[in-house]
């Protein structure tokens, strides 16, 4: 038996007038999942409880099986994980976005015009943080490179008690005067957010970008504080060898400090741009290997959601079922072997709210040669409509592969 999970970061999404009324999920062309719904079981779960933020992290775990309760210490420590960090017990580490500043003179007038400098290329950024690195690297911190505009702080001997930390994609748009933090404790944080801008302003990275239209990276911005991460293998707790495909550090940290085997896929960028047929080569390849689950995770319509990029999130969708789903499928129908499939996005990233939300979201189970009566589509209205709802996200994977 095969099973394969194919997660669609941020996919669902509310009603939108720009669809008819139709979220883009449902206003996208999506044969293959839709020839699935016809024989799955179709429901809403709750990945994220209403007590935790909403955040990838929490509902990634969720979604492996991993009660975020128990399992969850912070989102960077995943992302340091996938780096090649080795962190110590005393470690705290903070993910370090590279971040698009407005003008002002003072720092706290800023805004936040784009959480993620237009997707910096990790070429660019990776220069970006050596020069912040030259003035920030001592005993206490070291920076580290990361993919595209997401990057690792670590704090030596450092504490997670430093207020709150806002991510950047939940205040775009926002002066962020009321997201500086204030805490004692994070006073040297925000003393290298402030440098950093006079650091990078000039950067000929930046003037570069500038004048092929593009927005600088002019600013650090800390966030997501966790201790060392610890998950129990995922082998020992489903008797599966595992493989993780995606192209972001959260992903690619939570696959390794799992066990699981997780592959690189050169082109993989997290953005709408991915390499969508590497990566369903990947997967095809991982069970031709004889790994026996597969988790294929694509960004694109949560960073389409962030980004407030209307068609872009519809397109997405369309590119995941076409590219994705529909090779993968015909593989495994061409191999002969049994196989499940669990479609479901990790939470909303509503294109009208720009951020994440913990609604109950949709999911379908499909199982090959089992005649359940579905839906003719799979979208958050078909869904709902079953009737099923799964209130712990965690027991979700256990249903799909045990029945």
């Amino acid at each position: 038996m095969k099973y394969l999970v194919l997660l669609c970061d941020g996919m669902a999404d509310y009603d939108i007038p720009e669809f008819g009324g139709k979220t883009p999920l449902e206003a996208a062309h999506t044969p293959n999942m839709d020839r699935l719904a016809k024989k799955s079981e179709l429901g809403l779960v709750k990945t994220v409880a209403d007590s935790m933020k909403p955040g990838s992290d929490v509902a990634n775990l969720s979604v492996l099986g991993y009660d975020p309760m128990i399992y969850y210490t912070g989102r960077s420590p995943l992302e340091a994980g996938s780096i090649g960090i080795d962190m110590k017990p005393t470690d705290v580490s903070f993910r370090c976005n590279l971040v698009t500043l407005s003008s002002e003179k003072n720092y706290e007038d800023k805004t936040i015009l784009d959480y993620c400098a237009d997707d910096i290329s990790t070429a660019e950024a990776r220069e970006i943080v050596k020069t912040l690195a030259e003035n920030f690297n001592c005993e206490e911190f070291q920076l580290y490179s990361g993919v595209s505009y997401r990057h690792c702080l670590i704090w030596n001997d450092g504490t997670t008690d430093v207020g709150t930390l806002t991510p950047p994609h939940d205040i775009t748009g926002k002066p962020i005067k009321d997201y500086i933090p204030r805490h004692k404790n994070a006073e040297k944080l925000y003393d290298m957010m402030v440098k950093s801008y006079d650091i990078l302003k000039e950067h000929p990275i930046n003037k570069e970008r500038e004048k092929r239209g593009l927005r600088p990276a002019n600013s650090m911005w800390l966030w997501g504080e966790g201790k060392r991460a610890s998950l129990t293998p995922f082998k020992e707790k489903y008797g599966l060898s595992g493989s993780m495909i995606s192209a972001v550090d959260l992903l690619k940290g939570i696959g390794k400090f799992s066990g699981m085997n997780v592959v690189d896929v050169e082109g993989a960028t997290g953005y709408i741009d991915t390499n969508f047929e590497g990566k369903a080569k990947a997967a095809i390849d991982e069970f031709k290997k004889g790994q026996d689950f597969v988790y294929i995770h694509i960004e694109a319509p949560d960073e389409c959601g962030h980004r407030h990029e209307i068609e872009n999130k519809k397109r997405s969708i369309e590119l995941i079922d076409e590219k994705i789903l529909g090779p993968v499928l015909a593989a495994l129908d061409e191999s002969g072997d049994d196989y499940s499939v669990l479609i479901m996005p990790d939470h909303a990233t509503p294109l009208s709210l720009r951020t994440h939300t913990n609604d109950p979201i949709p999911y379908m189970i499909y199982k090959k040669n089992d005649e359940k009566k579905g839906a003719d589509c799979f979208n958050e209205k078909t869904c709902k409509s079953s009737g099923v709802f799964v209130e712990k996200g965690y027991t979700l994977l256990e249903k799909m592969i045990k029945g």
